[in-house]
């Protein structure tokens, strides 16, 4: 049952929920015990005389019936009300039942206190690993996905769809076992005074929950609508904070603005269709109720008024507070059915991340490669993001990458050349054909193992908002300053990170905002050193560079290139002159290939993008 469904994310949790339950059930009884001292106190005040009680005495003691255990406790407290009152007096008696009610009070609110003590590490704890299991997710799944999903939508999943997730776990507890049992425990106190007038409350009181149960049908819908609607503005906040440069450059803050507001708006009056819901179904269900409590109060007052002997005064003013002991209870229910909507609309949410399957599957026992031996081989490959003929980005590829040599990848944008170096890594998988580690298919390795042998070096490095340190010894562990100083050195990097404020302990701020692009590329070449891959996949990493820039991250570069098997993705062809081998890509196939003398000579394509950059 989806209204339920939630409960499964409280495995590992039964201990502190069985401990809320328990407590949850103290505080039920509790609460209705404390209300039916009501009845002993309006008969003090109603009876006059001790006679009725010296009538009481002369019953004796009732003796227990497990088939009439409510008679029996009732019976007991009469007993030894009469036996006080007699012997000590009405003062004394009175005395007795206040201490008795502030005794209950103290207890059921200790026992209140417990029960969300205990729900607190349940409700934080969900949160925790839901949000662990959702980053888990999203880093394993495959770039595929993302092409499909706003980042945004998938922050929104991970903070307010969680939060509600939250809410619907506290609510749920409370709606199965809290609240029901008040009113179960006080509709069997009713029953034990008046069963006639309880069976009018059975036939009306389901027309409250039918009216929750419909608003609760129209609150989901709205609560998911809403949830989208939010995905969509934090994506558009992401770009806009990501992109402020751009938006600044071309005065393009009206349109985003207007961008922005447009989708608050739309979310503003889906919020506010979502609280009207929520809103509404509370003070329906209490003016049914209590259309309900005063049908009781005219049909009980009217026995009373007739001497009906059945229902004594006191007995009904007790009837009729526990009655209305039922009205929190069920605004507490229908609150809590709402918020359990909302958390079933918002957990659908999290289950398109959870449950999203991954095409890039590691096999049962997986091989772990250590290094590269012969080479790395493209073998009739074909790919496409979007499958189809009209879609290939790849079209059988052979391309064989013997280890220790250069080979470096041309061609105009979108010929396929930062696609073939991704399924190196096995960020996307062939359509059709295999690549082959030393003859061995990729998809038969290990990922951990296949992206251990290579490090990449990107056009526009990745950085995190952390010390120099940390994103250079980045996804390593146990690596001392002193290895991470060497690799800086190797990447021309070491002067400038130590003229910083705090030197390699020094924050770069976000995506390295603090650097300069030769810097952060720098940094970038550093961490590929210090992993010391076998392979290594550079794409085009020095084009968006200064000429200074450009020759001290170029120098780096030949330092890191020197005796590993190496990929080098090229928009300035001076950079690969002296590739062992060039492949020049078109429309995702390769129709050259041959050192830069070989394809001069042809007089080709390569040739034409040679003179086109005035090389000489």
């Amino acid at each position: 049952m989806k209204l339920f469904s939630v409960f499964k994310y409280i495995k590992g949790y039964w201990g502190y929920a069985g401990l809320n339950i328990f407590f949850n059930i103290l505080f039920s009884i509790f609460s209705v015990v404390s209300l039916a001292l009501v009845i002993p106190f309006m008969d003090l005040l109603f009876k006059s005389s001790t006679a009725d009680y010296l009538v009481m005495l002369d019953a004796g003691k009732p003796v227990f019936d497990p088939a009439h255990a409510v008679e029996f406790v009732k019976g007991m407290f009469n007993y030894n009300m009469a036996e006080l009152i007699v012997h000590s007096g009405k003062a004394e008696a009175l005395f007795f039942i206040c201490v008795v009610v502030f005794i209950l009070t103290l207890f059921k609110n200790l026992f209140r206190y417990l029960a969300m003590y205990f729900l607190a590490p349940i409700r934080n704890g969900v949160v925790r690993d839901l949000r662990n299991k959702l980053l888990k997710k999203s880093l394993n799944l495959p770039l595929s996905y993302y092409s499909n999903e706003r980042k945004g939508d998938i922050m929104s999943r991970m903070t307010s769809d969680v939060q509600e997730i939250e809410w619907s776990i506290m609510q749920t507890l409370e709606l199965i076992f809290r609240e029901p049992l008040i009113i179960i425990i006080s509709l069997i106190m009713m029953i034990s005074i008046s069963g006639y007038l309880t069976l009018y409350v059975f036939l009306f009181l389901p027309v409250a929950g039918l009216i929750v149960a419909i608003i609760g049908k129209s609150l989901k819908r709205s609560a998911s609508r809403s949830k989208e609607i939010l995905g969509r503005l934090f994506n558009i906040l992401e770009e806009t904070l990501g992109g402020l440069k751009v938006i600044k450059a071309f005065t393009g803050e009206k349109y985003v603005q207007r961008k922005f507001e447009e989708t608050n708006e739309t979310f503003y009056r889906e919020s506010v269709s979502v609280y009207r819901k929520t809103d509404l179904t509370s003070p329906i269900s209490e003016t049914v109720v209590v259309g309900i409590l005063m049908m009781i109060l005219f049909i009980g007052g009217k026995m009373v008024i007739s001497n009906d002997t059945v229902l004594s005064a006191a007995a009904f003013i007790g009837y009729f507070a526990m009655a209305s002991q039922i009205v929190p209870p069920i605004k507490q229910i229908t609150l809590a059915y709402n918020n359990i909507q909302k958390g079933v609309a918002s957990e659908e949410r999290i289950n398109k991340i959870l449950h999203a399957e991954s095409d890039i599957l590691e096999t049962p026992t997986p091989t772990e490669i250590k290094t590269l031996l012969n080479q790395i081989e493209f073998r009739n490959v074909s790919f496409a993001y979007t499958k189809g003929d009209a879609g290939y980005v790849l079209k059988d590829i052979n391309l064989s990458i013997p280890k220790g040599k250069t080979i470096a990848l041309v061609g105009q944008s979108g010929s396929g050349k930062t696609t073939l170096c991704d399924m190196i890594a096995r960020f996307y998988d062939a359509d059709a054909g295999e690549i082959l580690f030393d003859n061995l298919n990729i998809k038969q390795t290990s990922l951990k193992s296949l992206r251990d042998m290579l490090g990449m070096v990107s056009q526009e490095p990745v950085l995190f908002n952390d010390s120099v340190f940390n994103n250079i010894a980045f996804g390593l562990e146990n690596i001392s300053e002193q290895q991470v100083m060497e690799a800086a050195k190797i990447a021309n990097a070491h002067d400038f990170i130590v003229a910083m404020p705090e030197g390699y302990m020094t924050n770069i701020g976000d995506r390295g905002a603090k650097l300069s692009g030769g810097q952060r590329q720098r940094i970038s070449i550093a961490r590929a050193v210090l992993k010391n891959p076998p392979v290594l996949i550079l794409d085009e990493a020095t084009s968006a560079l200064d000429s200074e820039n450009e020759r001290l991250v170029q120098d780096a570069l030949q330092k890191l290139m020197k005796d590993r098997t190496t990929v080098v993705i090229a928009h300035r062809l001076s950079t690969i002159i002296n590739a062992d081998e060039i492949v020049v890509m078109e429309r995702g196939q390769i129709i050259e290939r041959g050192t830069h003398k070989q394809l001069l000579d042809q007089k080709g394509t390569y040739h034409k993008l040679y003179e086109m950059q005035a090389l000489k």
